[in-house]
């Protein structure tokens, strides 16, 4: 399905060539830049104009493109906490995967996400650009067409992207602290990770909201200068302090029947309108401690 984005010229793009400001100024990479100079795929103000003239502040830039469903729709309804024309950031629940993990896996996020698409006549390109493991909740981001994902996933291995968690840690946790130990995999399990030494760098810091002495759960914000898979659960176990209900990594609480760990918050800023986009997700009921 042919569709479009828009792009509007800021006062710091103000001057620049269109081919100055995909390349430098957007970082598009430069087979993506060469497709739409063949099919002439930009116009500037509505009309096709030669690259190398001066742009102006409030020139709108329309981009065309083609795109097809990122996999099946699932008709499933979603918590959308902020949606434009290129990205959208939603609400995951517990207990769903973020993304297909094989040709029958249908009912995900990001089938869901697809369905909500193409329910507005959108293409149905839906790509996340992150994840969160399926017992996690909380805020993750979706890439709305192919132009953008590139440059989400470059912000997110620059840590441009900050993501905040909340997680409910068995006994007490010291009031702040940073967890600096590589991750790798565990030889004895398909899925557990472990802190090893000839693993990839993990760094997490954490600070202590609220302990409740009678369930002995502290409430932690966490952020990660990382992103390896199950960092966070890795970590705290490692410390002694394990996710309750995360029995894959040492939990003994009877409470919770999954991992007690929320995505609580997405910071960035946005790569087309330069705004900080800041979204809080609301944690589950659960979280909440005396």
């Amino acid at each position: 399905m042919k569709q479009s984005f828009t792009i509007t010229v800021h006062p710091e793009w103000d001057g620049k060539t269109l081919d100055t400001l995909l390349k430098e100024e957007l970082a598009f990479s430069k087979k993506t830049i060469h497709q739409w100079r063949m099919e002439k795929s930009i116009f500037i103000n509505g009309e096709l104009k030669p690259w190398k003239d001066p742009l102006s502040t409030g020139d709108l830039l329309s981009i065309e493109y083609v795109a097809q469903p990122s996999a099946p729709a699932w008709e499933k309804e979603i918590d959308i906490l902020f949606e434009d024309e290129h990205l959208m950031i939603v609400n995951k629940p517990a207990d769903t995967d973020t993304h297909p993990n094989s040709e029958a896996d249908t009912k995900t996020l990001q089938n869901a996400v697809i369905h909500a698409l193409l329910s507005n006549g959108h293409s149905g390109y839906a790509q996340p650009v992150h994840r969160l493991d399926r017992d996690t909740t909380g805020a993750i981001l979706f890439a709305k067409h192919p132009a953008i994902k590139p440059l989400l996933d470059q912000m997110l291995e620059k840590r441009l992207i900050k993501r905040t968690y909340l997680a409910l840690a068995e006994g007490q946790l010291d009031q702040h602290g940073t967890i600096s130990e590589a991750i790798g995999k565990d030889r004895h399990h398909p899925v557990r990770r472990r802190v090893s030494p000839g693993g990839q760098k993990a760094v997490t810091h954490y600070r202590r909201l609220k302990y409740d002495a009678e369930k002995h759960l502290s409430l932690a914000e966490l952020n990660l200068e990382t992103g390896r898979t199950h960092q966070i659960r890795v970590h705290l176990s490692h410390i002694g302090h394990p996710i309750a209900g995360d029995t894959l990594y040492g939990s003994h609480n009877k409470m919770y029947d999954r991992q007690a760990l929320h995505a609580k918050k997405l910071s960035f800023e946005h790569p087309f309108t330069l705004e900080l986009i800041e979204v809080e997700a609301a944690p589950p009921a659960y979280f909440h401690l005396h």
